[in-house]
């Protein structure tokens, strides 16, 4: 190829538009990466997470509305002297500084008291054991009550004064009592039964005859006596 066509192709315009083209479609990608980026993440936007604790969760919906932020019930919990659906936590803390679109997670209060089942610890575990598996359950254990038994094994759960079983569910906030055994009685030792006495054998007198008198009466009287033989039981 010679040196001049060389030169007609580099100075031509079809070459310069093409370079011209790509410039340009460069410089728009840059600009659309930087200005959707900062779209995209909300770039300089600030939101203050307000403070959603005991309020109502419609009321704490629209104020997270009204700031461009969303809401999420995460768990439910109970407080007694809270009325229900009232917000007890918040995933983001008062004060924080957020962009739109977040979600704020809440735990509500449970419309009603929440009750736990009673595991199988009735004479299946020592004190210790069960006081310690209750616990980690989320059961208020009082005192322990003592009971004639074996000591420290478990005989039985109380709560509000009534025996519970295993499986039997109670209010969450209720104190359950173990009723645990004293060491007054070994669980080794048995019940000495008293044998009943042999049965006595039964003597009957037998009657004495006169010869004289066959009859047996006094005075020559004829009296019959009706009797009935009576045999002692045979061993």
């Amino acid at each position: 190829m010679k040196i001049t066509e060389v030169i007609k192709k580099v100075f031509s315009l079809g070459l310069w538009a093409n370079l011209l083209a790509m410039a340009v479609v460069v410089v728009l990608l840059c600009l659309g990466v930087k200005y959707g980026i900062d779209l995209y993440t909300h770039h300089g936007e600030k939101i203050v997470v307000p403070n959603l604790r005991q309020k109502s969760y419609a009321d704490a919906e629209h104020i997270l509305d009204k700031l461009g932020l969303e809401i999420a019930v995460s768990d439910t919990g109970y407080v007694k002297t809270l009325p229900p659906d009232c917000i007890l936590e918040q995933s983001l803390m008062p004060g924080q500084v957020v962009k739109s679109g977040r979600i704020v997670y809440v735990v509500v209060n449970a419309s009603s008291t929440p009750t736990l089942t009673i595991p199988d610890v009735i004479d299946n575990s020592s004190y210790r054991e069960a006081h310690a598996r209750l616990t980690a359950m989320g059961f208020k254990v009082g005192d322990p009550e003592y009971v004639p038994g074996e000591k420290d094994w478990v005989y039985g759960i109380k709560c509000k004064g009534r025996l519970v079983s295993a499986g039997q569910r109670v209010p969450v906030d209720a104190f359950i009592i173990i009723q645990v055994g004293d060491g007054m009685r070994d669980m080794a030792d048995s019940v000495a039964f008293i044998d009943a006495p042999a049965p006595q054998h039964v003597e009957v007198e037998e009657e004495v005859i006169d010869g004289d008198n066959p009859t047996g009466n006094q005075g020559g009287a004829e009296e019959v006596d009706e009797f009935e033989v009576v045999t002692s039981p045979e061993e």
